[in-house]
């Protein structure tokens, strides 16, 4: 499984329409074969940063990052950010998906 973690710093005067601004891209991206997850979230530290947590089968990301939505979606946050996004992207052998967190097991 290819794991992602994305954190995008917004300008200010485009926070409030960040989610809708990325809204075809996320959806696009939701419904490409392959696709585990793709969620966004605003961290609570600084309400200006949208993370971005997404997985994908291993031979899927290639083809996410080459799709046109992608390469749409670069041209178009690009004027919506105040510098670089930090990104974490790794290879987690052996993973399909979510695991179950143990320490708070309700089952």
């Amino acid at each position: 499984m290819i794991f992602i973690v994305v954190k995008f710093p917004v300008k200010t005067d485009y926070v409030d329409e960040w989610l809708s601004r990325v809204d075809s891209f996320t959806q696009a991206t939701r419904n490409e074969p392959g696709n585990l997850w793709f969620e966004w979230s605003r961290s609570i530290d600084d309400p200006t940063t949208f993370v971005l947590v997404e997985a994908f089968q291993d031979d899927a990301a290639a083809a996410h990052v080459g799709s046109d939505h992608f390469k749409k979606a670069l041209i178009d946050m690009r004027p919506l950010i105040r510098r670089t996004p930090d990104i974490v992207s790794t290879t987690i052998e052996g993973a399909t998906g979510w695991s179950k967190m143990g320490e708070l097991s309700l089952d």
